[in-house]
């Protein structure tokens, strides 16, 4: 699939949110926009679609890293209308969605058959009223959210967005042309959280997106029971239940259904037996139908599939036969594991979410490592900072404390799942030596997935005290990588597994490096009050911020880096592409009055605002994607939302 906006947009939005509430839901219908804009590009190439029959539209959702621990909203809603007045739901059930958990990977969430014909409008309905978010205080413990305000100081509700797709833009479904869409929810960009009562206050101004070519490709998760297995075609089916709804064999209600393609690079975790290419794909045949299954892939496209790159089936999967947490470990003494940010699923299904869990190793503990075939893991190779899965039975279970058995008296299993750190480069050759060479690669680290490296204890890491990570000097070994492209102070996102406990140095094994200044970037920055001042000049060439009076938004995030624009030495600028078929090309939407105008070239985008401003319009709030420059303070956008007042 290949879509390119090639038109102005037609359509009018319809419906805003219920409360009424401005800024917040004409940002929020800029996603709704943008996902019309992207169902209407999967037609059958503009022409009438044939009304027998049904298409198919496969919906993911994925998400940009904030300052969560979680991040849980109920989805009511994904409705799309016909011309004739006809209105197909795409989700059978509601959906309550953790944005915080899908940071790194993407979930599908529907492949949604829907008849023929020409699709008019589609609608979206969010609910915050049993919002389960999760934030940090200062010391580092969980604390829930429960003041939740758009920029007005109002409370949010559930938010009810519509969109008019007219003309050329109209959604036309026809058969054998499947359609995949991301949805893609940017929580850095989007919200800010407030200690200023001592209780947390957030302030919400989403930044939601669609992205409908893979431009920001990640892996794929699907999870649900297993429908057949296909031998010959070495591929197999299963019936999505997304998130942690019900493994049943309800197809009455179900969320459609995909095919995974197997090869023989697919590894295979089944009721914790480990398997390779054929033979996990025999192994997961003879499991009988509706068997739990969770699928980590890969989307492609050309055509469009599904490859795994690991199948966990059977007692592998959470909500079988022991109870299971996920998170990192941030302590470690002897056998005993701190495991802190954990998502805890009872055996049968219930899910707990707990800050902290306490995990009792021993004998009976098996230990291995995401893909990797065998068993040469010991639990002394789980150290602090690792991000681990872990099987076993809940032993104490009450309001202050949860204990879990892995293998004292319990069969358990760890899995060492991969681990990712945010940082900068501080240096290329540690201070600390490893015969015969010395370490290549050191980090300032700033956090483990997600998580500060203030609430880890790296006490017992080293192979001696001197030795313990030390997060201002956090040692890469980088092995074969290439890390010429890296210098001092370049912000820097590492994959792969910390060290065996007591091993250090080195303290990580790393498996990629990420350099994020090359990685597409979101700004957001918003003024309180609103201020002509905030645009310095503007023209076709592009516009200049001045930062004077910016309120809680001021950053721009890339990999889930984020950068404080205040602490810059220039002055943030937003541009134009000036390059390739789109140069000057993209959506520039200028919010005023209750009216959202659409440009769909940067030069008219500039000229309506110059008029605005000059007729004494303040300036509330900027956001845009793109690329940033950080030497030039430079975002090259190719979507910027302004809202005036």
């Amino acid at each position: 699939m290949n879509l390119r906006l090639t038109a102005p947009f037609y359509g009018t939005l319809r419906r805003g949110i219920d409360d009424g509430h401005g800024p917040f839901r004409w940002l929020l219908a800029l996603f709704l926009l943008a996902l019309s804009l992207g169902l209407a590009g999967c037609g059958a190439d503009g022409g009438a679609s044939n009304e027998e029959g049904d298409g198919e539209v496969v919906i993911s959702l994925t998400d940009a890293e904030g300052d969560f621990a979680s991040y849980t909203v109920d989805v009511l809603s994904l409705t799309l209308t016909k011309a004739n007045g006809t209105v197909v739901e795409t989700l059978p059930v509601s959906t309550r969605v953790d944005f915080a958990q899908y940071t790194d990977l993407t979930e599908f969430l529907t492949a949604a058959t829907v008849p023929n014909g020409v699709y008019v409008a589609a609608d979206m309905v969010l609910d915050y009223r049993n919002a389960d978010i999760r934030v940090e205080n200062a010391a580092g413990d969980s604390v829930k959210v429960d003041s939740i305000l758009d920029t007005d100081g109002n409370p949010v509700t559930q938010l009810d967005m519509s969109v008019d797709l007219e003309g050329r833009n109209s959604l036309r479904v026809a058969p054998g042309l499947p359609s995949h869409m991301t949805l893609d929810f940017d929580l850095k960009a989007s919200n800010n959280v407030a200690f200023d009562t001592g209780t947390p206050t957030m302030i919400v101004k989403p930044m939601l997106l669609a992205d409908l070519e893979l431009e920001r490709p990640k892996v794929h998760r699907l999870r649900g029971p297993l429908a057949d297995v296909d031998l010959r075609a070495q591929t197999f089916e299963v019936i999505l239940r997304p998130f942690h709804h019900a493994m049943d064999n309800d197809r009455r209600r179900h969320f459609g259904a995909l095919k995974v393609v197997s090869n023989d690079a697919t590894l295979y975790d089944i009721s914790g037996e480990t398997y390779e290419g054929q033979a996990g794909l025999e192994a997961l045949d003879t499991l009988p139908a509706f068997t739990a299954v969770v699928v980590l892939g890969d989307l492609k496209m050309n055509p469009r599939r599904f490859e795994a790159r690991e199948v966990y089936a059977g007692t592998s999967v959470p909500g079988g036969d022991l109870d299971v947490i996920t998170g990192n470990v941030i302590a470690r003494r002897g056998d005993v594991l701190t495991v802190k940010g954990a998502t805890l699923v009872r055996a049968g299904g219930s899910v707990i979410f707990n800050d902290q869990v306490i995990v009792n190793l021993g004998e009976m503990t098996t230990v291995k490592r995401q893909m990797s075939m065998g068993n040469t893991w010991t639990i002394d190779d789980v150290s602090v900072g690792q991000r681990v899965r872990i099987f076993g039975s809940l032993i104490t279970d009450t309001a202050t404390r949860l204990e879990m058995d892995a293998g004292v008296n319990v069969e358990g299993r760890v899995q060492m799942r991969f681990t990712t750190l945010r940082g900068a480069v501080v240096g290329r050759v540690s201070v600390a030596v490893i015969s015969p060479q010395p370490l290549p690669f050191v980090i300032k680290l700033r956090a483990i997935d997600g998580r500060g490296v203030g609430l880890f204890d790296f006490s017992g890491t080293g192979n001696g005290t001197d030795n313990d990570a030390n997060p201002s000097n956090y040692e890469i070994d980088t092995a074969m990588l290439d890390t010429s492209s890296f210098t001092d102070g370049m912000p820097v996102r590492v994959r792969g597994f910390v060290r065996a406990f007591g091993q250090a140095p080195a303290d990580f094994e790393a498996k990629n490096l990420v350099d994020v200044v090359q990685q597409r970037a979101v700004m957001a920055v918003n003024w309180i009050p609103p201020t002509g001042r905030a645009i310095e000049t503007v023209s076709a060439d592009g516009i200049t911020l001045n930062l004077a009076g910016v309120g809680r938004f001021h950053y721009l995030v890339r990999g889930r880096v984020s950068l404080d624009l205040t602490e810059q030495d220039t002055a943030p600028q937003i541009v134009p592409r000036t390059e390739g078929p789109r140069a000057g090309e993209g959506m520039f939407w200028i919010g005023e009055k209750g009216t959202r105008q659409l440009h769909t070239t940067f030069a008219n985008f500039a000229r309506d605002l110059d008029a605005r401003l000059a007729a004494g319009a303040q300036v509330k709030y900027v956001g845009g994607r793109g690329y940033y420059d950080d030497r030039s303070g430079v975002l090259t956008a190719g979507f910027v939302a302004i809202a005036l007042k």
